[in-house]
């Protein structure tokens, strides 16, 4: 039986991976960490075999040193990094093995693959992502917009702006626009439940349990 912690907890991703966790076959739920206790992770936290991060960026350091302390394997999904933060992230795959995804979705997964291959066809048409979601949602654009203007731009060779709305209790949609003369081409993910980012992830730790060392992608754990 593979112990997991799960950080962010009292979140909404965080209490559905917990919920996950506690469902799962050969996972246990050993512990839930949030801002007002992620200190403890620091020298109090026993070892585990398997930590899933959905927090914010400031408890980084604090499962970045849990980690490497103990050997864990992190799922990470954690969004509104920095360039710096996932560079730590990736370097603690030397020593155990990692993933960070702004997005646990599969159908998000094919959505950048799809886009991508448009724009290596589409590539001097005009590009623009739109993402709407709750109005909770802190960092804009979100990490999956970020994610896919950043693989569609390095296909094309130029930035592709990305647009945020914000508003009611949109679990997340992610549209890839491409306009042409007298015509539009567009992708459309649409999530109707957060429950599809906390599968994907808990699954991603399952298959970090048994994985090499080293940092991977989604799509490296899934396809």
């Amino acid at each position: 039986m593979a112990k997991v912690y799960v950080v962010g907890a009292k979140g909404r991703m965080g209490k559905l991976v917990c919920d996950l966790v506690c469902e799962t076959e050969g996972l246990e739920l050993a512990g839930g960490y949030d801002v007002d206790n992620i200190e403890l992770l620091d020298e109090e936290a026993p070892a585990v075999d398997l930590v899933i991060d959905f927090s914010q960026p400031a408890a980084l350091p604090h499962v970045v040193a849990f980690v490497r302390r103990t050997g864990a394997r992190l799922v990470c999904g954690t969004t509104g990094l920095s360039q710096d933060d996932l560079a730590l992230i990736r370097s603690l795959g030397s020593q155990t093995s990692v993933v960070w995804s702004s997005n646990y979705s599969m159908g998000v997964a094919i959505l950048r693959r799809l886009s991508v291959e448009a724009a290596r066809a589409l590539r001097d048409w005009d590009i623009e992502i739109v993402e709407t979601h709750h109005k909770m949602k802190l960092d804009a654009p979100s990490g999956t917009a970020k994610t896919i203007a950043e693989q569609v731009g390095d296909e094309v060779g130029r930035p592709i702006p990305a647009h945020s709305m914000r508003g009611g209790t949109v679990a997340g949609t992610h549209e890839v626009h491409f306009f042409g003369t007298d015509e539009e081409v567009t992708f459309t993910h649409r999530a109707t439940s957060r429950r599809i980012f906390v599968a994907g992830a808990v699954e991603c730790g399952k298959r970090l349990l048994t994985a090499d060392p080293g940092f991977y992608a989604f799509d490296d754990l899934m396809f």
